[in-house]
């Protein structure tokens, strides 16, 4: 009896041993996968978007920002959007639907997208926002209800969607509002828009998630939000729609 009794409490002690050991590996397990997670090197981009290394033509069909070049769609308007002096993002306003475009410096080796999105999702719930990590046409994106003030002066939500994709030594992140947002299958046409994008790095030394500064064409005109441009002198007048400064759509910090 006294040796069966031993033996038992021997079996429970070490099986309380390997369970402790499991939980440690675990735990440290989890920690290394979601630093993995963070910091895996770029995927492959067979779909885009696209570096300026990997398009003969990249302003064919496209609007060259200087360090972007964006597709041109019938019945868009571009909008610019300024950061003190500098152009950092521009946005491509289609009907009820907007995605705002914007290139940062990333390091050689290592994507950010995973890191940047949780700090845009930890950035919105702690101001009250809703946010869902899910894997969408994309890839992973979130899909947020970020808290706005409302033009009656009230609180509410905006519905908006976070994408991103890592290229070599470069980010791109996209921000899709309107019904592109609260309707993603509405949205193909601003997701073909986000692939078909070339991000033009440049060999200059940038830190990591610098913005990449882009530039108005030599022929494009800046026109201020809500002032009709007149016809002609602009190639991107008409179905284009026009340069021009709007409204800054960013990630809540």
């Amino acid at each position: 009896m006294f040796g069966r009794r031993k033996k038992k409490g021997a079996a429970e002690d070490a099986a309380g041993e390997a369970e402790q050991v499991v939980d440690g590996v675990d735990t440290e397990a989890d920690e290394e996968v979601e630093r993995e997670r963070v910091r895996l090197e770029p995927e492959p981009r067979p779909d885009g978007p696209w570096d300026a290394s990997e398009v003969r033509e990249p302003g064919e069909g496209r609007v060259d920002l200087g360090g972007m070049f964006v597709p041109g769609v019938e019945g868009m308007e571009l909008r610019v959007e300024v950061a003190g002096d500098a152009i950092v993002a521009a946005t491509v306003v289609l009907r009820d639907s907007a995605v705002q475009l914007q290139a940062f410096a990333a390091p050689k080796r290592e994507g950010i997208w995973g890191e940047v999105r949780e700090e845009i999702a930890s950035g919105i719930t702690q101001q009250g926002g809703i946010v869902d990590e899910v894997e969408g046409p994309l890839g992973w994106e979130l899909r947020a209800q970020v808290p706005v003030q409302l033009p009656d002066g009230t609180s509410g939500f905006q519905v908006v969607r976070f994408v991103g994709v890592d290229g070599p030594r470069w980010f791109l992140r996209g921000v899709i509002s309107g019904q592109g947002a609260v309707q993603p299958q509405a949205a193909g046409l601003l997701e073909q828009i986000f692939r078909d994008t070339v991000v033009v790095r440049g060999e200059a030394p940038m830190a990591p998630r610098d913005p990449i500064v882009l530039q108005l064409p030599n022929d494009a005109q800046m026109v201020p939000e809500g002032v009709q441009q007149e016809d002609g002198g602009s190639r991107f007048s008409g179905g284009m729609g026009q340069l021009q400064r709007g409204p800054e759509i960013t990630e809540v910090r």
